[in-house]
């Protein structure tokens, strides 16, 4: 069946142009052009991927590495120059300065060597005996590499080549692996010292830091979110009134509680005497933002619960629908778990570039020996190029998902037999999708990562461009991208009496499922980063993880949102061009129709009550004499 194109606005022309909306047979492949433009985009982004690869040594961040460019906790490769370079530090996690009691920094360099150590000195070394017997008893040596054990107390140049004596007590830090004196004078220094390097280190260095040090709580919140979304899908497929009324009371306490916890925070960290460091003044001024945008949220959702609360039965049936839908097609539940999947290999890889790159620059050697590493120029453009890069390949992920399930629920509602539903409608769309249309997910992805930072001011454009419905016109016409948008605004719009009411609450209970993956996860990192305050930017994180819990919540309940828009669209579709006659029977199922006829008799109650309400008010208004 060929489609006719660019006359969509003679819907009402005759009956065979409005019998026109059907799934194609034969279709072509649409918006190539922005399928290769997604090509050469990536083109750049795999140029990025080699270069940070070759240049970068995201483990110089994670493990720490002494003055001679050894990295602690693996093997190394030597350096040309550096004699004591290439060595294997697989037990030496934990970087040792010599001088730590009296460091100097300038632009991000040490005064003092620093070495790996397998063990930080617990106690005070106060003669080269101590640190000789040190060495033999623990394994760790606190001298330069090329001085022998038995040499500490032998060798005329052993002050030079070992610490300065006394060695205060030590222990291990997280941040950096670096061994933090325990003496009261000698951390004061130490700490000063570090407070000035990480305030001259760039925002794109501090952030890189403080992912690396709350990477494990990281990982652990996104398995969190990744339980919280799979319950909910769980919960929604077999959805009954007390589970609507229980989500809606835990959201409302959820919100309620991060935004008391984000003040109480705030509070916190403005009036604590010890917040020196950059990084906990950029922490205080990201958690005031965070609280006002959590406090707007928890008014405006609140808000919105109070004016829908009466249409909760009607959201219990319209799911219950959606859930019979679903039930036809089984494998639309799996359907998220492939996109999550893919996503987290994207995520965890792009991480992996992002952390190279931030550490991407040049060996140099210098006298005596030692190894500077000199930072490359043009990193920062090539972070905010694959930041775009995240963006748009994580929207063409959920794009495809989205045209995956609307095609698939294209087909079995267009299909006469509802008993025999089509062999295979999820493989089948998915076909179809890879064979056709990848370029009108690329464009409609593409769009709505351009939109999303004017999004506050292009609000009505960005939710024309990010119409789901569009994807779902594409797998009926085969048309591209703006195309089915067009096509998808007219046809609603004929029909937005009947569906704007209905659609509206159910789309507004899965953001209410969305927002409560992301409120608890988000909890569970406030308490977690709290514990870890020192030296660490723990707001991007936060976000992060906030970022990844929508993701993810948005992945898996964007199965029952596409069946949803998919579903009224063709509804549409079909009271458009049918009228229920012998001649011109419905495809719906007569559950579908009796739920949308009730909740339009409602909704016009509704109105006719309000209408009346405002009539009675203005007919009882009496004009008063001005004084």
């Amino acid at each position: 069946m060929e489609r006719r194109g660019g006359q969509q606005q003679d819907f009402g022309d005759s009956a065979s142009e409005l019998r026109e909306w059907r799934p194609v047979i034969y279709r072509k492949c649409t918006d190539t052009v922005w399928l290769l433009l997604f090509f050469l985009f990536w083109t750049g982004l795999m140029f990025i991927t080699g270069y940070a690869v070759m240049a970068g040594a995201a483990e110089r961040l994670v493990l720490g590495y002494d003055s001679f460019g050894n990295i602690c906790g693996r093997k190394n490769t030597a350096v040309k120059g550096a004699p004591l370079s290439g060595q294997d530090m697989t037990n030496k996690k934990y970087v040792f300065f010599l001088n730590s009691c009296s460091l100097e920094m300038q632009s991000l360099k040490s005064s003092s060597l620093s070495l790996c150590v397998s063990s930080c000195p617990q106690e005070q070394l106060n003669s080269l005996e101590d640190l000789q017997s040190f060495a033999r008893n623990n394994g760790s040596c606190l001298c330069v590499y090329n001085l022998n054990i038995s040499s500490y107390t032998l060798n005329p140049k052993a002050a030079e080549l070992c610490p300065t004596l006394p060695v205060p007590p030590s222990k291990s830090f997280p941040l950096f692996n670096r061994c933090v004196p325990q003496n009261p004078e000698c951390y004061s220094k130490y700490a000063s010292v570090l407070i000035s390097m990480v305030n001259e280190m760039d925002v794109f260095h501090r952030i890189l830091s403080g992912i690396l040090t709350g990477r494990d709580t990281v990982i652990g919140l996104s398995v969190l979110a990744l339980a919280f979304s799979f319950i909910l899908v769980l919960a929604f497929r077999f959805i009954r009134p007390l589970l609507v009324h229980t989500l809606i009371a835990l959201v409302v306490f959820g919100l309620l509680f991060v935004s008391g916890v984000l003040w109480w925070l705030y509070y916190d960290y403005r009036n604590d005497p010890s917040t020196e460091l950059e990084t906990e003044k950029e922490n205080v001024k990201f958690l005031l933002g965070y609280a006002i945008f959590s406090t707007i949220v928890t008014v405006v959702v609140l808000s919105i619960i109070l004016v829908l609360r009466k249409r909760l039965p009607f959201t219990v049936q319209l799911f219950q629908i959606v859930g019979k839908i679903i039930g036809r097609i089984p494998f639309l539940l799996f359907q998220p778990l492939w996109t999550f999947l893919i996503l987290i290999v994207f995520w965890v890889v792009w991480v992996a570039v992002l952390l190279s790159l931030g550490t991407a620059g040049t060996a140099q050697t210098t006298s005596g020996g030692q190894v500077e590493y000199r930072a490359l120029s043009g990193i920062c453009y090539m972070a905010w190029y694959h930041f775009i890069g995240l963006i748009w390949t994580s929207e063409f992920i959920l794009a495809c998902q989205r045209m995956t399930i609307a095609g698939a629920v294209v087909t079995c509602y267009f299909n006469r037999n509802k008993s025999s539903p089509p062999p295979h409608p999820v493989l089948s769309s998915i076909s179809v999708l890879f064979c056709y249309h990848l370029g009108t997910a690329v464009k409609g992805s593409f769009l709505i990562t351009i939109l999303r930072i004017p999004r506050m001011v292009l609000l009505y454009l960005y939710n024309v461009l990010k119409q789901k419905h569009a994807y779902t016109t594409t797998a009926i016409h085969g048309t591209n991208f703006c195309t089915s948008a067009k096509d998808a605004v007219f046809i609603l719009a004929k029909n937005s009496a009947k569906l704007a009411s209905i659609s509206c609450f159910g789309d507004f209970i899965l953001f209410l499922g969305k927002v409560f993956v992301v409120c608890f996860t988000v909890f569970g990192g406030l308490m977690a980063f709290n514990y870890h305050r020192e030296l660490q930017a723990w707001v991007v994180p936060l976000l992060l993880v906030g970022f990844f819990a929508y993701l993810m919540s948005h992945s898996f309940l964007s199965v029952f949102e596409v069946t949803v828009d998919a579903m009224f669209l063709c509804f549409a579709i079909d009271m458009e061009t049918n009228d229920g006659s012998a001649e011109k029977p419905y495809f719906m199922d007569q559950e579908l129709l009796t739920f949308v006829s009730q909740s339009n008799k409602l909704t016009e109650g509704q109105n006719q009550r309000s209408m009346r309400s405002f009539q009675d008010n203005e007919d009882g208004t009496e004009l008063q004499p001005m004084t």
